[in-house]
């Protein structure tokens, strides 16, 4: 006992570690209450094996401030450590790997997130004390031990009067971190990383009403009721659910329970989330959490950092990269493992097996939980589908794995709100959408209202047309063509040429007009359009269809969103202009008058179809729009 020395070879260890941990130095009460639940678990593990022959209780972790002395105090009622034991684990293990950890990162400035790997834990503490005490007292029959460090090489360690088992550490916080002494500071670390701690911790008192004491109710002269106030009683604050869903068993859980779970990780969500996944997995690692599926809308540019990641029930981050796949990340939840070295730097951990391995499972634990729920309630499936594709489709996109076994559930709706799965779509659409070099062509519209004539000649044809309308569905669209095998499946927008275009069958419609005549038609056209974003191509259809028709080819179109969305293979392509053909009816009877009229009338009929085909398409905008109806109300004259 008495004064010595800790064996350092890093100079000025002690202002080095308060620097170099700044921007993290909140974790300092994570790491000591991580300690002290480390110290009370072994306890009952040595009891439950007969090495310890004392009477575990009820032990919990108190938190306590002192602001008269400026000390912030963590106590447990754990198995302690004698004066021999706080020699080896606090002035050398503890030490040298907080040592080691500097040694190695003190010349890199990003590798912030590495500090529990090396065992700097307990000297986290002087991140944000001046000096800090310990006194604590071993299970094992043996006098009570205080050491004491001032931020310096040299301590004191000397036997002390404590009683009860267990340790007490003492901060004696450092003038520049003084909002460690608050309680909503305090209160709001507790509620962050150990609001499901499993151990009991305690953090002051609150008042809640005595459940012995049952208020009177008096009646006056008129007989109206008064009811005394219910008396208040002083309780343990405890902050933490030691038992959360994710530690119990599925089989123990109702759907309600999953809900009130829901409700505790979010308190501001008001919305339910669509269904969950349990996790619960030991071999080959260990890995228990659920995932909650939200609602989501189209947008892409989902808040991610919803799923929040554990260490034994102490919070660790919510940023999941590299642990969680990708499309995932727009779930919410919890997922806890002791296997996952928390604590490490990104780099590492996306480079670890072990992680890759987790990845794995839970792409295909979701995989099979959502082929499970479609196979049980299609029907309630088909209901959420809009609310859970981008997930999916993402899914689809950046994991090979979870896109063959999407094939069983990933759903293609149509424009008649009737759903197919992949497999369920190509064999009701392979016969009558098989054009005549043996394509097999599935169409499809991105909006309802705005292809709407598109899709009625679709429908004349007797043709199925999906509605395909998330931001990534280009994308998805070219893996289902490439991922076909041998058979030619062709994915194309109905608006991307007339009907007969796009599903070439063997007869065709003979034009009514010449080959001269049809030379003589183009530049007429052109010259009226005189619009370089506009090819003008003329086709023999049926008469009853459209005169002019404006139609976005399918390839530049799709490559031109593949690059807005990210990817396709073509840099710029989404800055590059609207690209449009004006598709003209060589059998409309329209068409043959405007071959026939004179050079004025020619030009006033061409523009008002051409801004009647832009109205259709909603190209039709400013100065365009006023001359379009001015011209109107003339022709109506």
């Amino acid at each position: 006992m008495g004064k010595g020395n800790i064996n350092v070879s890093v100079e000025n260890i002690f202002p080095l570690i308060k620097k170099f941990l700044y921007s993290d130095h909140e974790i300092f009460l994570r790491e000591l209450i991580s300690n002290a639940t480390d110290a009370t678990t072994k306890l009952k593990h040595l009891i439950s094996i007969g090495e310890a022959k004392v009477d575990y209780g009820t032990p919990q972790i108190e938190i306590k401030i002192d602001k008269d002395n400026n000390t912030l105090h963590i106590i447990d009622q754990g198995l302690g450590m004698t004066a021999e034991e706080v020699e080896k684990y606090i002035n050398q293990i503890a030490f040298s790997g907080a040592e080691e950890f500097l040694e190695k990162y003190k010349d890199s400035n990003n590798e912030t997130g590495v500090i529990g790997h090396f065992g700097l834990g307990f000297y986290s503490a002087f991140m944000v004390a001046d000096k800090v005490e310990i006194i604590t007292k071993s299970y094992k029959e043996e006098s009570a031990a205080h050491w004491i460090c001032d931020g310096s090489p040299e301590y004191t360690l000397e036997a002390h009067d404590k009683t009860e088992r267990g340790t007490e550490i003492i901060l004696h916080i450092s003038e520049d971190e003084k909002d460690f002494l608050e309680d909503q500071k305090i209160s709001g670390l507790l509620t962050k990383y150990n609001r499901f701690n499993q151990i009991p911790i305690k953090f002051g008192t609150k008042k809640v009403n005595d459940p012995d004491f049952t208020p009177k109710t008096t009646k006056d002269e008129d007989g109206k009721e008064t009811t005394e106030p219910h008396k208040q009683i002083d309780v343990d604050n405890i902050i933490n659910n030691t038992n959360p869903a994710w530690t119990k068993k599925p089989a123990d859980l109702e759907e309600e329970d999953y809900k009130n779970f829901y409700r505790e990780l979010y308190p501001m969500q008001f919305e339910e989330p669509l269904f969950n996944i349990h996790l619960n997995v030991d071999y080959p690692f260990n890995l228990t959490g659920i995932l909650y599926f939200p609602r989501l809308s189209q947008n892409m540019d989902i808040q991610k950092d919803k799923i929040q990641l554990y260490q034994n029930q102490v919070f660790v981050t919510d940023n999941v990269e590299g642990i969680v796949p990708d499309f995932l990340q727009m779930l919410k939840g919890v997922i806890d493992s002791p296997d996952i070295p928390l604590n490490v730097s990104r780099s590492y951990l996306q480079a670890d097996g072990a992680v890759k391995k987790i990845s794995g499972y839970i792409t295909k634990k979701v995989a099979d939980k959502l082929a499970s729920l479609f196979k049980k309630d299609r029907e309630d499936f088909e209901k959420k589908w809009n609310d859970i594709k981008v997930i999916i489709e993402y899914g689809m996109l950046s994991e090979d794995k979870f896109f063959d076994k999407a094939k069983k559930f990933a759903l293609y709706p149509t424009v008649d709100d009737t759903f197919f799965t992949y497999e369920e779509l190509v064999e009701k659409t392979k016969d009558a959408q098989t054009d005549k070099d043996g394509n097999h062509v599935i169409l499809y519209a991105a909006n309802k209202d705005a292809q709407h004539s598109y899709i009625q000649d679709a429908r004349a044809k007797g043709y199925k047309v999906l509605l395909l309308d998330s931001p990534i569905v280009s994308h998805l669209m070219q893996k289902l063509e490439t991922s076909a095998g041998d058979a030619k499946i062709q994915f194309k927008r109905v608006d991307a040429d007339h009907v007969d275009n796009l599903i070439k069958k063997d007869d065709t419609v003979i034009s009514k007009l010449s080959d001269e005549e049809k030379e003589k038609l183009k530049p007429v056209i052109e010259g009226a359009v005189n619009n370089s974003s506009y090819t003008v191509q003329l086709e023999a259809m049926d008469s009853s269809a459209s005169p002019f028709l404006i139609t976005v080819p399918e390839f530049m179109r799709r490559m031109k969103e593949m690059s807005a969305s990210g990817g396709g293979g073509m840099m710029g392509m989404g800055n590059m202009p609207e690209m449009y053909n004006l598709v003209v009816n060589t059998n409309h009877e329209l068409v043959s008058d405007i071959l026939n009229a004179d050079e004025e009338k020619q030009k006033a009929l061409v523009s008002q179809a051409f801004d009647l085909a832009k109205l259709s398409q909603n190209l039709l905008h400013g100065e365009e729009l006023t001359n379009f109806i001015k011209r109107s109300y003339d022709l109506i004259k």
